[in-house]
C-alpha cells in the first residue's frame, strides 16, 4: 500500500508513519507529499526522505477545481493508495474525495463529534473544550468526507481534562497519544483493504 501525504506546516503525522514503514511497523511505502505551503518544513523533510513532493495551492491554481485536479495529479503519478492529512489547512474537493474515497484519512484533537466542524482546529478545539467545562478530551481519527469533520470514525482515544488545565496542558497531552492512535488507525485500514493474496 503506497501512502501519501497532504501538509501545510511541520507534517508530524507523515513523519511519524514513514518512520513506522521504515521500521517495519506499518506495511506500506510512503511515496510523495503534497503541501500548499511552500516554505513548509513538511516538503523539506519529505524531500530529503526521498519522496515525491509537489506544493500545489491556491496561488498556483486559483481555480477549485483546477487545484482539485492538479493534487490528485500527482497522487496518481504517485500511485498512492492511501491519502493522510498531516495538518493539511484546506478543504479536499470533489474529486480527490470521488478517487480516494474512504481512503483519506484525518485526525481531530477531540473526542468527535465534540468540537469538530468547519474552523475547530489546533487550539482553538482545546480551547472550547475547557470553556464546555468537559471532564474528557482526546483525539479521532476519521475518515474524511465532503462534510468537515464528518466522516466515519475509524479509531478514538481518550485523555482526561484536568482541574485547573491550561490549554498548553491539554494539547500537549493530546498530542502526546496523537501518533500512536494514527499509526493503530493506518495498521488497520492497510490490513482492511490490501488483499490476502498480497499478504501471504
Amino acid at each position: 500500500m503506497n501512502l501519501a501525504f497532504l501538509a501545510s506546516h511541520g507534517g508530524s503525522a507523515a513523519r511519524h508513519l514513514t518512520q513506522a514503514c521504515r521500521a517495519g511497523e506499518l506495511d506500506a511505502t510512503p511515496v510523495a507529499l503534497i503541501s500548499n505551503n511552500s516554505r513548509s518544513p513538511a516538503l523539506q523533510w519529505a524531500r530529503e526522505e526521498g519522496l515525491r513532493t509537489a506544493h500545489v495551492s491556491s496561488a498556483k491554481y486559483p481555480d477549485p477545481d483546477e487545484l482539485d485536479a492538479a493534487i490528485l495529479e500527482v497522487l496518481r503519478e504517485a500511485d498512492a493508495g492511501l491519502l493522510i492529512l498531516s495538518g493539511y489547512m484546506r478543504e479536499l474537493g470533489p474529486q480527490v474525495l470521488n478517487a480516494f474515497a474512504g481512503r483519506v484519512l484525518n485526525i481531530h484533537p477531540s473526542l468527535l463529534p465534540r468540537h469538530g466542524g468547519r474552523g475547530m482546529y489546533g487550539d482553538r478545539v482545546h480551547r472550547a473544550v475547557l470553556e464546555a467545562g468537559d471532564t474528557r478530551s482526546g483525539a479521532t481519527v476519521h475518515l474524511v468526507t465532503s462534510g468537515i469533520d464528518e466522516g466515519p470514525r475509524l479509531a478514538q482515544q481518550e485523555v482526561p481534562v484536568r482541574p485547573g488545565d491550561t490549554l498548553e496542558a491539554l494539547k500537549a497531552r493530546v498530542q502526546a497519544i496523537e501518533s500512536g492512535l494514527m499509526l493503530r488507525a493506518v495498521q488497520e485500514l492497510v490490513a482492511k483493504l490490501t488483499p490476502k493474496k498480497a499478504r501471504t
